[in-house]
Protein backbone atom coordinates (compact mmCIF):
# COMPACT_ATOMS: atom_id res chain seq x y z
CA UNK A 1 0.00 0.00 0.00
CA UNK A 2 1.29 3.87 -0.50
CA UNK A 3 0.40 4.67 2.69
CA UNK A 4 2.81 7.77 3.66
CA UNK A 5 5.54 6.25 1.36
CA UNK A 6 7.11 9.63 0.77
CA UNK A 7 8.44 9.90 5.01
CA UNK A 8 11.78 8.26 5.80
CA UNK A 9 12.34 5.86 8.45
CA UNK A 10 12.85 8.51 10.71
CA UNK A 11 9.99 10.95 9.97
CA UNK A 12 7.56 7.73 9.99
CA UNK A 13 8.90 7.60 13.41
CA UNK A 14 7.71 11.36 14.60
CA UNK A 15 4.83 10.66 13.07
CA UNK A 16 4.12 8.01 14.88
CA UNK A 17 4.95 9.88 18.19
CA UNK A 18 2.49 12.30 17.33
CA UNK A 19 -0.12 9.66 16.85
CA UNK A 20 -0.07 7.78 20.43
CA UNK A 21 0.22 11.20 21.51
CA UNK A 22 -3.22 11.62 20.47
CA UNK A 23 -4.53 8.30 20.96
CA UNK A 24 -3.84 9.59 25.14
CA UNK A 25 -0.45 7.60 25.66
CA UNK A 26 1.85 9.48 28.20
CA UNK A 27 5.13 10.24 28.47
CA UNK A 28 5.41 9.61 24.43
CA UNK A 29 9.19 9.82 23.12
CA UNK A 30 11.95 8.84 21.08
CA UNK A 31 14.72 6.08 22.09
CA UNK A 32 18.15 7.54 21.02
CA UNK A 33 18.14 6.81 17.46
CA UNK A 34 21.86 5.56 17.55
CA UNK A 35 21.65 1.95 19.26
CA UNK A 36 18.49 2.00 20.09
CA UNK A 37 18.34 -1.89 20.06
CA UNK A 38 14.65 -2.01 18.42
CA UNK A 39 13.33 0.40 20.05
CA UNK A 40 11.96 3.49 18.27
CA UNK A 41 9.19 4.72 20.46
CA UNK A 42 9.17 4.65 24.53
CA UNK A 43 5.60 5.75 26.02
CA UNK A 44 3.37 4.47 29.26
CA UNK A 45 -0.43 3.75 29.74
CA UNK A 46 -2.51 3.68 32.43
CA UNK A 47 -4.96 0.26 32.92
CA UNK A 48 -7.10 -0.22 35.83
CA UNK A 49 -4.90 2.19 38.20
CA UNK A 50 -1.91 0.23 37.30
CA UNK A 51 1.02 2.22 34.93
CA UNK A 52 3.17 0.15 32.81
CA UNK A 53 5.18 0.70 29.63
CA UNK A 54 4.38 0.46 26.09
CA UNK A 55 7.26 -0.53 24.02
CA UNK A 56 7.35 0.37 19.81
CA UNK A 57 8.82 -0.79 16.92
CA UNK A 58 8.29 1.46 14.58
CA UNK A 59 8.93 -0.07 10.14
CA UNK A 60 8.45 1.87 6.84
CA UNK A 61 8.66 -1.08 4.78
CA UNK A 62 5.95 -3.23 2.69
CA UNK A 63 6.29 -6.35 4.98
CA UNK A 64 7.53 -7.10 8.22
CA UNK A 65 8.47 -10.59 9.08
CA UNK A 66 8.50 -13.12 12.39
CA UNK A 67 12.34 -12.02 13.14
CA UNK A 68 11.60 -7.87 14.00
CA UNK A 69 8.76 -9.34 16.16
CA UNK A 70 11.07 -11.61 18.26
CA UNK A 71 13.85 -8.83 18.43
CA UNK A 72 11.60 -6.51 19.69
CA UNK A 73 9.91 -9.15 22.32
CA UNK A 74 13.39 -9.42 23.41
CA UNK A 75 14.20 -5.54 23.53
CA UNK A 76 10.67 -5.80 25.76
CA UNK A 77 11.89 -7.74 28.16
CA UNK A 78 15.53 -6.37 28.66
CA UNK A 79 13.82 -2.96 29.02
CA UNK A 80 14.52 -1.41 32.21
CA UNK A 81 10.97 -0.55 34.05
CA UNK A 82 9.84 -1.03 37.27
CA UNK A 83 6.26 -2.16 36.50
CA UNK A 84 4.44 -4.24 33.82
CA UNK A 85 5.25 -3.58 30.01
CA UNK A 86 4.50 -5.06 26.44
CA UNK A 87 5.65 -4.28 23.05
CA UNK A 88 3.77 -2.60 19.77
CA UNK A 89 5.33 -2.96 16.46
CA UNK A 90 4.03 -0.83 14.01
CA UNK A 91 4.34 -0.91 9.82
CA UNK A 92 3.07 0.98 7.03
CA UNK A 93 3.24 -2.32 5.54
CA UNK A 94 1.85 -5.28 6.16
CA UNK A 95 2.85 -8.31 8.72
CA UNK A 96 3.95 -11.91 7.21
CA UNK A 97 2.08 -14.87 8.55
CA UNK A 98 4.53 -16.58 10.94
CA UNK A 99 4.89 -12.75 12.01
CA UNK A 100 1.42 -12.69 13.28
CA UNK A 101 1.66 -16.50 14.94
CA UNK A 102 4.28 -15.39 16.97
CA UNK A 103 2.18 -12.76 18.14
CA UNK A 104 -0.82 -14.99 19.00
CA UNK A 105 0.94 -17.46 20.38
CA UNK A 106 2.66 -14.64 23.05
CA UNK A 107 -0.77 -13.68 23.94
CA UNK A 108 -2.43 -17.25 24.54
CA UNK A 109 0.52 -18.36 26.45
CA UNK A 110 0.14 -15.22 28.81
CA UNK A 111 3.81 -14.00 27.98
CA UNK A 112 4.11 -11.20 30.18
CA UNK A 113 5.56 -9.54 27.65
CA UNK A 114 3.45 -9.17 24.50
CA UNK A 115 3.80 -7.73 21.50
CA UNK A 116 0.68 -5.82 19.59
CA UNK A 117 1.10 -5.69 15.40
CA UNK A 118 -0.58 -2.31 13.78
CA UNK A 119 -0.14 -2.62 10.06
CA UNK A 120 -1.03 0.00 7.27
CA UNK A 121 -4.86 -0.43 7.56
CA UNK A 122 -4.94 0.04 11.24
CA UNK A 123 -2.71 3.19 10.70
CA UNK A 124 -5.72 4.44 7.92
CA UNK A 125 -8.39 4.23 10.65
CA UNK A 126 -6.36 5.80 13.41
CA UNK A 127 -5.18 8.34 11.23
CA UNK A 128 -9.11 9.15 10.40
CA UNK A 129 -9.99 9.17 14.43
CA UNK A 130 -6.69 11.81 15.29
CA UNK A 131 -6.76 13.91 11.73
CA UNK A 132 -3.82 12.60 10.60
CA UNK A 133 -3.12 14.08 6.93
CA UNK A 134 -1.96 10.41 5.00
CA UNK A 135 -0.15 11.99 2.48
CA UNK A 136 1.89 14.31 4.23
CA UNK A 137 2.35 12.40 7.47
CA UNK A 138 1.38 15.56 9.60
CA UNK A 139 -1.17 15.72 11.89
CA UNK A 140 -4.20 18.30 11.63
CA UNK A 141 -5.18 20.21 15.01
CA UNK A 142 -8.80 19.01 16.08
CA UNK A 143 -10.28 21.48 19.26
CA UNK A 144 -13.52 20.67 20.81
CA UNK A 145 -12.77 22.60 23.78
CA UNK A 146 -13.32 26.37 25.18
CA UNK A 147 -12.20 28.71 27.77
CA UNK A 148 -15.85 29.42 29.20
CA UNK A 149 -17.08 32.70 27.33
CA UNK A 150 -19.07 34.30 30.02
CA UNK A 151 -19.84 33.53 33.68
CA UNK A 152 -23.82 31.57 33.29
CA UNK A 153 -24.36 33.12 37.15
CA UNK A 154 -24.09 36.69 35.74
CA UNK A 155 -24.66 36.82 31.67
CA UNK A 156 -23.17 38.32 28.79
CA UNK A 157 -23.37 41.57 29.43
CA UNK A 158 -21.55 41.48 33.07
CA UNK A 159 -18.22 42.60 32.19
CA UNK A 160 -19.29 45.99 30.45
CA UNK A 161 -21.90 46.95 33.13
CA UNK A 162 -18.87 46.27 35.53
CA UNK A 163 -16.68 48.58 33.87
CA UNK A 164 -19.88 51.38 34.08
CA UNK A 165 -19.77 50.81 37.63
CA UNK A 166 -16.24 52.65 38.01
CA UNK A 167 -18.13 55.65 36.37
CA UNK A 168 -19.97 58.30 38.04
CA UNK A 169 -23.43 59.48 37.37
CA UNK A 170 -24.53 56.66 35.90
CA UNK A 171 -26.48 53.36 36.62
CA UNK A 172 -24.99 50.33 34.85
CA UNK A 173 -28.32 48.48 34.98
CA UNK A 174 -29.64 51.12 32.69
CA UNK A 175 -27.21 50.90 30.27
CA UNK A 176 -28.23 49.96 27.40
CA UNK A 177 -28.00 46.49 26.44
CA UNK A 178 -24.88 46.00 24.42
CA UNK A 179 -24.12 44.03 21.15
CA UNK A 180 -21.68 41.44 21.47
CA UNK A 181 -19.30 39.32 19.12
CA UNK A 182 -17.49 36.49 20.24
CA UNK A 183 -14.03 35.53 18.47
CA UNK A 184 -12.46 31.89 19.48
CA UNK A 185 -9.34 32.16 19.12
CA UNK A 186 -6.66 29.21 18.86
CA UNK A 187 -4.47 28.38 21.72
CA UNK A 188 -1.70 25.42 22.21
CA UNK A 189 -0.64 24.19 25.59
CA UNK A 190 2.89 22.25 24.44
CA UNK A 191 4.37 20.23 27.34
CA UNK A 192 8.56 18.83 26.81
CA UNK A 193 11.21 17.61 28.51
CA UNK A 194 15.13 19.14 27.45
CA UNK A 195 17.44 16.21 28.48
CA UNK A 196 20.88 16.97 27.32
CA UNK A 197 24.18 16.13 28.37
CA UNK A 198 27.72 17.69 26.79
CA UNK A 199 30.71 15.93 27.50
CA UNK A 200 34.57 16.92 26.30
CA UNK A 201 37.71 14.94 27.20
CA UNK A 202 37.33 16.08 30.58
CA UNK A 203 33.99 15.17 31.07
CA UNK A 204 30.69 16.25 31.42
CA UNK A 205 30.61 19.99 31.12
CA UNK A 206 26.96 20.96 30.68
CA UNK A 207 23.96 19.10 30.90
CA UNK A 208 19.89 19.98 30.96
CA UNK A 209 17.06 18.03 32.88
CA UNK A 210 13.88 20.33 32.32
CA UNK A 211 10.49 19.96 31.87
CA UNK A 212 8.94 23.28 29.61
CA UNK A 213 5.81 24.13 29.56
CA UNK A 214 4.85 26.53 26.66
CA UNK A 215 1.64 28.71 25.84
CA UNK A 216 1.21 28.98 22.14
CA UNK A 217 -1.00 31.50 20.15
CA UNK A 218 -1.51 29.69 16.92
CA UNK A 219 -3.38 32.04 14.34
CA UNK A 220 -3.31 31.98 10.53
CA UNK A 221 -1.08 34.82 10.53
CA UNK A 222 1.68 33.01 12.55
CA UNK A 223 2.84 30.84 15.51
CA UNK A 224 3.70 33.15 19.01
CA UNK A 225 3.77 33.52 22.33
CA UNK A 226 0.81 36.07 24.13
CA UNK A 227 1.91 38.75 26.69
CA UNK A 228 2.14 38.27 30.14
CA UNK A 229 -1.19 38.76 31.59
CA UNK A 230 -3.25 36.59 28.46
CA UNK A 231 -1.22 33.63 28.76
CA UNK A 232 -1.66 33.76 32.80
CA UNK A 233 -5.29 33.59 31.81
CA UNK A 234 -5.14 30.89 29.44
CA UNK A 235 -3.17 29.08 31.59
CA UNK A 236 -5.05 29.11 35.08
CA UNK A 237 -8.25 28.19 33.61
CA UNK A 238 -6.86 25.85 31.04
CA UNK A 239 -7.99 22.57 32.42
CA UNK A 240 -11.99 24.14 33.21
CA UNK A 241 -12.23 24.07 29.24
CA UNK A 242 -15.78 23.46 28.43
CA UNK A 243 -16.93 21.84 25.37
CA UNK A 244 -17.10 23.86 22.17
CA UNK A 245 -20.43 24.33 21.24
CA UNK A 246 -20.99 26.02 18.46
CA UNK A 247 -25.08 26.16 17.62
CA UNK A 248 -24.97 27.60 21.53
CA UNK A 249 -22.78 30.59 21.50
CA UNK A 250 -24.27 31.20 17.92
CA UNK A 251 -27.34 31.90 19.85
CA UNK A 252 -25.94 33.40 22.79
CA UNK A 253 -23.51 36.30 21.28
CA UNK A 254 -25.13 38.55 18.08
CA UNK A 255 -21.98 37.74 15.97
CA UNK A 256 -19.53 34.57 16.28
CA UNK A 257 -16.67 33.89 14.29
CA UNK A 258 -13.89 30.71 15.22
CA UNK A 259 -10.35 31.50 14.04
CA UNK A 260 -8.88 28.07 13.13
CA UNK A 261 -5.34 26.88 13.93
CA UNK A 262 -3.19 28.15 11.22
CA UNK A 263 -0.74 24.81 11.45
CA UNK A 264 -0.58 21.13 11.75
CA UNK A 265 0.05 20.02 15.44
CA UNK A 266 2.93 17.96 13.94
CA UNK A 267 4.68 22.31 12.80
CA UNK A 268 3.94 23.62 16.36
CA UNK A 269 5.70 20.42 17.34
CA UNK A 270 8.53 21.39 15.30
CA UNK A 271 8.11 25.22 16.29
CA UNK A 272 8.40 24.34 20.09
CA UNK A 273 11.47 22.03 19.48
CA UNK A 274 13.25 25.16 18.08
CA UNK A 275 12.06 27.64 20.45
CA UNK A 276 13.34 25.04 23.47
CA UNK A 277 16.31 24.14 21.39
CA UNK A 278 17.16 28.42 21.23
CA UNK A 279 16.19 28.98 24.92
CA UNK A 280 18.68 26.14 26.46
CA UNK A 281 21.57 26.92 23.99
CA UNK A 282 24.46 28.36 26.30
CA UNK A 283 27.94 28.61 26.27
CA UNK A 284 29.82 27.33 28.72
CA UNK A 285 33.70 27.61 30.05
CA UNK A 286 35.93 24.80 31.41
CA UNK A 287 39.46 24.21 31.96
CA UNK A 288 40.80 21.34 29.76
CA UNK A 289 43.39 18.47 30.87
CA UNK A 290 46.41 20.75 30.07
CA UNK A 291 44.94 23.70 32.19
CA UNK A 292 44.10 25.50 29.38
CA UNK A 293 40.55 27.65 29.47
CA UNK A 294 37.82 26.52 26.41
CA UNK A 295 34.53 27.59 25.96
CA UNK A 296 31.79 25.80 23.94
CA UNK A 297 28.49 26.11 22.53
CA UNK A 298 26.13 23.62 24.23
CA UNK A 299 22.51 23.26 21.64
CA UNK A 300 20.32 20.85 22.26
CA UNK A 301 19.93 17.88 19.56
CA UNK A 302 16.98 17.58 17.85
CA UNK A 303 16.20 14.35 19.97
CA UNK A 304 17.05 15.74 23.31
CA UNK A 305 13.97 17.56 22.91
CA UNK A 306 10.93 15.62 23.40
CA UNK A 307 7.35 17.11 23.17
CA UNK A 308 5.19 14.89 25.57
CA UNK A 309 1.95 16.82 24.98
CA UNK A 310 -0.08 19.02 22.80
CA UNK A 311 -2.99 20.06 23.99
CA UNK A 312 -5.28 22.62 21.72
CA UNK A 313 -8.05 24.99 23.53
CA UNK A 314 -10.01 28.52 22.28
CA UNK A 315 -9.52 31.55 24.14
CA UNK A 316 -12.52 33.31 23.56
CA UNK A 317 -12.07 37.09 23.05
CA UNK A 318 -15.45 39.37 23.39
CA UNK A 319 -16.09 42.66 21.75
CA UNK A 320 -19.02 44.27 23.47
CA UNK A 321 -20.31 47.59 22.52
CA UNK A 322 -23.18 49.98 24.01
CA UNK A 323 -24.41 52.88 22.27
CA UNK A 324 -25.43 56.35 24.40
CA UNK A 325 -26.64 58.98 22.23
CA UNK A 326 -23.97 59.44 19.78
CA UNK A 327 -20.94 57.65 21.39
CA UNK A 328 -20.27 53.97 21.03
CA UNK A 329 -18.71 52.32 24.41
CA UNK A 330 -16.81 49.62 23.53
CA UNK A 331 -14.91 46.76 25.87
CA UNK A 332 -12.79 44.06 24.73
CA UNK A 333 -11.12 41.10 26.41
CA UNK A 334 -10.54 37.78 26.95
CA UNK A 335 -12.75 35.59 28.85
CA UNK A 336 -12.53 32.41 31.31
CA UNK A 337 -16.05 32.71 32.94
CA UNK A 338 -15.97 35.23 35.83
CA UNK A 339 -12.01 35.92 34.59
CA UNK A 340 -11.27 38.31 31.81
CA UNK A 341 -8.13 40.18 30.62
CA UNK A 342 -9.02 43.37 29.25
CA UNK A 343 -7.46 44.13 25.91
CA UNK A 344 -9.41 47.68 25.01
CA UNK A 345 -11.19 49.86 27.27
CA UNK A 346 -13.33 52.41 25.24
CA UNK A 347 -15.56 53.16 28.76
CA UNK A 348 -12.75 54.39 30.61
CA UNK A 349 -11.37 57.42 28.32
CA UNK A 350 -12.71 60.57 28.09
CA UNK A 351 -14.40 61.33 24.43
CA UNK A 352 -12.71 65.03 24.50
CA UNK A 353 -8.89 64.31 25.00
CA UNK A 354 -8.75 60.49 24.75
CA UNK A 355 -7.39 60.46 29.08
CA UNK A 356 -7.51 56.74 30.29
CA UNK A 357 -5.20 57.22 33.10
CA UNK A 358 -8.06 59.26 35.31
CA UNK A 359 -8.55 58.16 38.87
CA UNK A 360 -12.73 59.28 37.95
CA UNK A 361 -14.58 59.04 34.84
CA UNK A 362 -18.14 61.15 34.79
CA UNK A 363 -21.12 60.52 32.70
CA UNK A 364 -22.79 63.67 31.30
CA UNK A 365 -26.27 62.86 31.20
CA UNK A 366 -26.58 65.92 28.93
CA UNK A 367 -25.34 64.32 25.72
CA UNK A 368 -24.61 61.03 26.99
CA UNK A 369 -20.58 61.54 26.85
CA UNK A 370 -17.75 60.02 29.69
CA UNK A 371 -15.01 62.23 30.66
CA UNK A 372 -12.30 62.93 32.67
CA UNK A 373 -12.14 65.21 35.20
CA UNK A 374 -10.44 68.29 33.29
CA UNK A 375 -13.49 67.79 31.16
CA UNK A 376 -16.22 67.57 33.83
CA UNK A 377 -17.44 70.51 35.10
CA UNK A 378 -20.27 71.28 37.49
CA UNK A 379 -24.11 72.97 35.71
CA UNK A 380 -24.78 75.88 37.50
CA UNK A 381 -28.55 75.65 37.22
CA UNK A 382 -28.88 71.53 38.30
CA UNK A 383 -25.72 71.00 40.33
CA UNK A 384 -25.24 67.89 37.85
CA UNK A 385 -22.07 66.85 35.76
CA UNK A 386 -21.62 67.96 32.69
CA UNK A 387 -19.27 67.96 29.94
CA UNK A 388 -17.25 70.66 27.95
CA UNK A 389 -18.05 68.97 24.77
CA UNK A 390 -21.76 69.84 25.11
CA UNK A 391 -21.90 72.57 27.67
CA UNK A 392 -23.06 76.27 26.69
CA UNK A 393 -21.39 78.93 28.50
CA UNK A 394 -21.10 82.17 29.71
CA UNK A 395 -19.30 84.62 32.67
CA UNK A 396 -20.70 86.12 35.73
CA UNK A 397 -18.46 87.81 37.65
CA UNK A 398 -15.67 86.66 35.70
CA UNK A 399 -15.98 82.90 36.31
CA UNK A 400 -17.24 80.78 33.29
CA UNK A 401 -20.25 79.33 34.28
CA UNK A 402 -22.06 75.83 32.16
CA UNK A 403 -25.24 75.01 31.69
CA UNK A 404 -27.10 72.16 29.68
CA UNK A 405 -28.71 74.66 27.33
CA UNK A 406 -29.59 78.09 26.27
CA UNK A 407 -32.96 77.78 28.25
CA UNK A 408 -31.34 76.94 31.77
CA UNK A 409 -28.73 80.06 30.50
CA UNK A 410 -30.96 82.30 29.93
CA UNK A 411 -32.88 81.10 32.99
CA UNK A 412 -29.84 81.38 35.42
CA UNK A 413 -29.34 85.50 33.61
CA UNK A 414 -32.69 86.29 34.94
CA UNK A 415 -31.49 85.09 38.20
CA UNK A 416 -28.51 87.04 38.33
CA UNK A 417 -29.89 89.98 37.46
CA UNK A 418 -32.22 89.77 40.15
CA UNK A 419 -29.20 89.33 42.62
CA UNK A 420 -27.65 91.58 45.58
CA UNK A 421 -24.07 92.77 44.80
CA UNK A 422 -22.97 90.21 47.26
CA UNK A 423 -24.78 86.98 45.60
CA UNK A 424 -23.21 87.98 42.23
CA UNK A 425 -19.69 88.59 43.63
CA UNK A 426 -20.66 84.69 44.88
CA UNK A 427 -20.30 83.69 41.67
CA UNK A 428 -16.77 83.77 41.82
CA UNK A 429 -15.82 83.06 45.26
CA UNK A 430 -11.93 82.49 44.11
CA UNK A 431 -12.12 86.48 43.45
CA UNK A 432 -13.75 86.97 46.84
CA UNK A 433 -11.67 85.09 48.85
CA UNK A 434 -8.40 86.60 47.35
CA UNK A 435 -9.65 90.37 47.46
CA UNK A 436 -10.35 89.46 50.57
CA UNK A 437 -6.70 87.68 51.64
CA UNK A 438 -5.13 90.44 50.02
CA UNK A 439 -7.09 93.65 51.43
CA UNK A 440 -6.55 91.75 54.94
CA UNK A 441 -2.86 91.49 53.96
CA UNK A 442 -2.68 95.15 53.21
CA UNK A 443 -4.50 95.99 56.74
CA UNK A 444 -1.78 94.23 58.77
CA UNK A 445 1.03 95.81 56.45
CA UNK A 446 -0.28 99.38 57.00
CA UNK A 447 -1.07 98.38 61.07
CA UNK A 448 2.63 97.23 61.18
CA UNK A 449 4.17 100.47 59.28
CA UNK A 450 2.02 102.43 62.04
CA UNK A 451 3.62 100.90 64.90
CA UNK A 452 0.51 99.50 66.10
CA UNK A 453 1.57 95.89 66.32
Amino acid sequence: MTLLDDLSGFEFEDVMEDVFRNLGYENVRQARRTADEGRDILMEETVNGERRAVVVECKHTGSVGRPVVQKLHSAVATYEYDGPKRGMVVTTGTFTGPAEEYADRLRENGDPYGIDLLDGTDIREIGDEVGLDLYNGRIEVLCDRTLRPYDPSRGVDAPLRDQFREVENVQATAVPNPDTAVTFRPFLRIRAHVDATFETSVGVVHSIDEHETLLVRGERGGTDLPGSAVRNLVDSNFDQAVAFDEDQFEETFDQMAVNRFGQTETEYKEWAIDQLRDAHTTTVEYTGDNNVDYTKECEPRLSDVSIRSITPVYAPQIRATTRIGEYAYPIEYYAAGPSRCVTENGIHRCVQCGETNDSTFTFCENCGSINCTSHTKTERVTGDPVCTGCAVTERFFLRQKYFYDDENLDAFREEYEAMPFHGKAMENKPLVAGTALTGLLLVVLALVSLGII
